[in-house]
């Protein structure tokens, strides 16, 4: 099951980014391979919407669990219709790397 973390950068030290569908990136997490790959959110910008297209473009990685600080409201009926699970995760000063530590099962 693929995980998303939603990241302030491109490398497994950047901190996790509190806004879904604004934030700079998203960490890709892949348990079955244990890689973790960066995608640059283009929606980071955009006039409205960006959560809606946050969460297709996540849909299309194959991601069954997102990470976030907070998910607005357009965003959660999506993600629920989607079947994909929402966590927040409340301390911002974790890395993506102790995130992807604590998500995964020893």
């Amino acid at each position: 099951m693929k995980i998303a973390i939603t990241a302030t950068g491109d490398t497994l030290t950047s901190k996790l980014d509190n806004r879904f569908g604004r934030c700079s990136y998203f960490a890709i997490y892949d348990p079955e391979t244990n890689n973790t790959k960066f995608i640059l959110n283009p929606n980071k910008e955009a006039a409205e919407g960006a959560g809606p297209a946050a969460v297709q473009m996540i849909a299309s990685q194959g991601v069954k669990q997102i990470i976030s600080g907070e998910f607005g409201s357009k965003v959660r009926s999506i993600l629920d219709d989607l079947n994909i699970q929402m966590v927040m995760f409340t301390d911002p000063e974790k890395s993506i790397q102790e995130i992807v530590s604590l998500m995964v099962v020893k």
